[in-house]
């Protein structure tokens, strides 16, 4: 079955937004650049809300931008025909390879698990993913973990009273002094 994975850039007091709506922290250098154009690889659908949407509408046509260096470009090349399912009660319309969900996020999560394929199933921003958190619909959580402390904002991690035990398995410490960290919810047999 196809993993669900909710992947972002996270402050170390856990914010993938600071209380001024500011995120630019997150800017990655050459090195974490690279990690996430070979990790997008692995997506073969991305599940995205209408801020992340919003702010990923750049890539649509930045390959218009005779000053993108190389790997900027080859983002571009794997973002722009990657399918994106936008989850909105206000756009009427998305372009690209996107589309509006056509129902809740359960049921396109079950719909998406059932196709044939076996890349993941990423889902972007933090709404979306404390929704899809609570629904228990989570297989991997993975943060980029930035040395910024932001005071507060938008939380990476659901804000909800139910635990979750994750099994450590995989961490990366880049030069700039990221971490990575990837944890996978631990199931007992016969849960999702």
């Amino acid at each position: 079955m196809r993993s669900v994975t909710y992947s972002m850039g996270v402050s170390l007091d856990g914010y993938i937004v600071g209380p001024d709506g500011d995120f630019n922290w997150t800017a990655p250098d050459a090195e974490v650049f690279r990690f996430w154009i070979d990790d997008i690889r692995q997506v073969d659908v991305h599940l995205l809300g209408r801020r992340l949407y919003e702010t990923m509408l750049y890539w649509e046509t930045a390959d218009q931008d005779p000053t993108l260096d190389d790997a900027m470009r080859e983002w571009t090349a794997l973002w722009k025909p990657l399918p994106k399912v936008v989850f909105s009660t206000t756009l009427s319309a998305v372009e690209g390879c996107a589309r509006l969900a056509s129902g809740g996020l359960e049921d396109e999560i079950k719909r998406l698990r059932a196709e044939p394929g076996e890349g993941e199933i990423a889902i972007g921003g933090a709404t979306l993913a404390a929704e899809a958190a609570a629904l228990g619909l989570i297989d991997e959580y993975r943060a980029m973990v930035y040395p910024v402390l932001v005071g507060g904002g938008i939380p990476f991690f659901p804000r909800h009273e139910r635990r979750v035990d994750l099994e450590l398995v995989e961490t990366r410490t880049f030069t700039s002094g990221v971490v990575y960290l990837r944890h996978r919810v631990a199931r007992r047999t016969g849960s999702r």
